[in-house]
């Protein structure tokens, strides 16, 4: 007898109470790495219908759950065994918690007899994974097993989501016991979610903004979370309001629509970081106002009050003091705030303030100089029509990959923000392909990140997941050097990685993995035309101009006018 038989009690071991609860939950694919602890729960998977990734690393299966999730919007699920399987985690969960995504983590533990005598791959995992998860459990007792799983899935994916381990020691997995039915009740003492914005908090919003006369929307990773996007377009257009995103409201709003100002920070917009300092009223919908976007706290926006909207209530004047917080889903706030705005609103010499800054600083680089990182992430927009989702690692190439592969819709561009986790594009990219197999998926990578978690190619070959990387080559950790060339007199620290590069297309070619180097901008075009129509994964390793910068740049403690800027 099933568990989730309405009524029926099953006698079951704690391996099929997970394999059970995975199914409940809706769970079609985990990713993991067996091991010691946790070979009675692969026993048990091996006999299931959830399909199971074998990746090559517990990090790539991390961030490979991480991208499943971020792209499908349903919770990842990974499994690693105790100790060095376990805290082979630790970045990929850090990097889940600090972008809010919602993730399951399943580790194995030593016998409950044996915690806390140092064990063979005994780690305090709990212990180790408190400030970086929503929450954790150590499962002593198998029959709190079903209880645990199903409010794992439940923290996991409600009010600001984020991962939750569950610790399960290998007994655990083998004892029976009787489970009446799943889901079991939820006893959750502490944990309420606030979806509803306050009514009063919404007419204060709405009545700053019919006064205001430079409101600016600034979308962040929150808007694609709620599933916000549509109600935050009918706000834009109908009250008239220039917008600008974070890198991780990247498809918060079409960046073709004639509102859209660019992404605000450090290697934002000139258009975009002027709007901040120039706007009477910003309105922050799902956004931290982290480091990388204020720039020097003091003089962030000194023009306007702030509206700020988020989910959780700990993030409203963490950074930046809010003059009217609402703490709610961004979509009910959003769908909210249009109702009270009744009347549609037009602001031309605002909008046309913005699009003079736009016109005169456009982003910007030397076309007749060698071959340019931006070249190729625009040759990949136009021969895709920004409808490819695109995963990128962490540095130049990333930077690069937001300013100039310009998305339409939610959950089609993902990057590691809050961590900013070197080794993330790749896995996170196969768990991008087998969330939406229809889909297009390209990595877009650089050779210091690639390197990082460059075994994943054997699971990408594996699979045959036609995920298409884009190595934009340059033999350096390319955002060290800028820095150090900024910062630091030139002085390249260590940051130089030509000398013991390996050849890439070589490497690619000994996981069966097709591939093409490009040295020339004549032979660009082709070798992506060559990897985006053939049918299986694809590597593309691109030579590019080794000491491009990525500009504009904010120098760190500086505010946001003080940028660096090309041309």
């Amino acid at each position: 007898m099933a568990v989730g038989d309405c009524g029926a009690k099953s006698k079951l071991t704690g391996s099929q109470i997970i394999i059970k609860a995975l199914q409940e939950e809706g769970v079609d694919t985990v990713f993991g790495y067996p091991g010691g602890a946790v070979l009675p729960l692969y026993d048990e998977l091996y006999r299931s219908n959830i399909r199971h990734i074998l990746t090559r690393h517990e990090q790539g299966a991390v961030h490979a759950a991480d991208g499943y999730a971020r792209v499908s919007g349903k919770p990842g699920v990974c499994i690693a065994t105790s100790g060095p399987g376990a805290t082979n985690l630790i970045t990929g969960i850090t990097n889940a918690f600090m972008d809010s995504v919602p993730l399951v983590v399943l580790t194995g533990q030593v016998g409950v007899g044996m915690i806390g005598r140092d064990s063979f791959q005994e780690a305090d995992i709990t212990g180790i994974t408190m400030p970086i998860t929503k929450h954790n459990f150590l499962v002593r007792d198998v029959r709190e097993l079903a209880g645990v799983m199903h409010e794992a899935f439940y923290i996991a994916t409600t009010g600001r989501p984020g991962p939750v381990v569950v610790d399960i020691p290998k007994d655990v997995t083998t004892q029976t016991t009787v489970v009446d039915k799943y889901p079991p009740p939820l006893n959750l003492r502490g944990y309420r979610v606030c979806r509803e914005p306050h009514p009063l908090q919404i007419l204060q919003a709405a009545r700053a903004i019919a006064r205001a006369e430079r409101p600016l929307l600034f979308a962040g990773g929150g808007v694609i979370t709620s599933g916000a996007h549509e109600e935050l377009k009918i706000l834009a257009e109908k009250q008239d309001i220039p917008v600008i995103i974070t890198m991780m409201g990247k498809g918060a709003f079409p960046e073709d629509h004639p509102l859209f100002v660019g992404m605000v920070g450090m290697h934002g917009t000139v258009a975009a970081n002027y709007a901040v300092g120039e706007c009477d009223l910003l309105i922050g919908i799902g956004v931290r106002f982290d480091d990388r976007v204020t720039g020097r706290l003091d003089k962030f926006a000194p023009k306007a009050r702030i509206i700020h909207i988020d989910i959780d209530a700990a993030e409203i004047g963490k950074n930046v003091p809010a003059h009217i917080p609402i703490v709610g889903d961004a979509r009910l706030a959003l769908k909210a705030l249009v109702d009270n705005l009744p009347r549609p609103a037009l602001r031309p010499e605002w909008r046309n303030r913005i699009r003079a800054w736009q016109e005169e600083h456009p982003l910007q680089y030397d076309r007749d100089c060698g071959l340019k990182p931006q070249l190729v992430i625009e040759e990949l927009h136009r021969l895709t029509g920004g409808e490819a989702i695109v995963s990128t690692d962490v540095g130049q190439h990333q930077m690069w990959a937001v300013q100039y592969y310009r998305v339409k819709r939610p959950r089609s561009f993902i990057s590691s923000g809050g961590l900013g986790a070197m080794g993330f594009g790749v896995p996170a990219a196969m768990g991008a392909q087998l969330a939406r197999p229809e889909a297009t998926v390209i990595a877009i990578t650089g050779d210091g990140s690639f390197q990082m978690n460059s075994q994943e190619l054997a699971t990408i070959s594996f699979y045959r997941l036609p995920v298409k990387i884009i190595l934009l080559d340059n033999g350096y950790l390319g955002m060290v050097r800028q820095w150090q060339e900024f910062f630091f007199d030139g002085r390249y620290s260590y940051s130089d990685l030509a000398a013991g590069n390996p050849d890439f297309v070589k490497l690619a070619g000994a996981y069966g993995i097709p591939a093409l180097r490009v040295t020339e901008a004549s032979q660009l075009t082709g070798a992506l035309e060559r990897a985006l129509e053939h049918e299986g994964p694809f590597l593309v390793d691109v030579k590019v101009d080794r000491e491009e910068n990525v500009l504009p740049m904010v120098p760190p403690g500086a505010h946001l006018r003080e940028m660096i800027v090309g041309g």
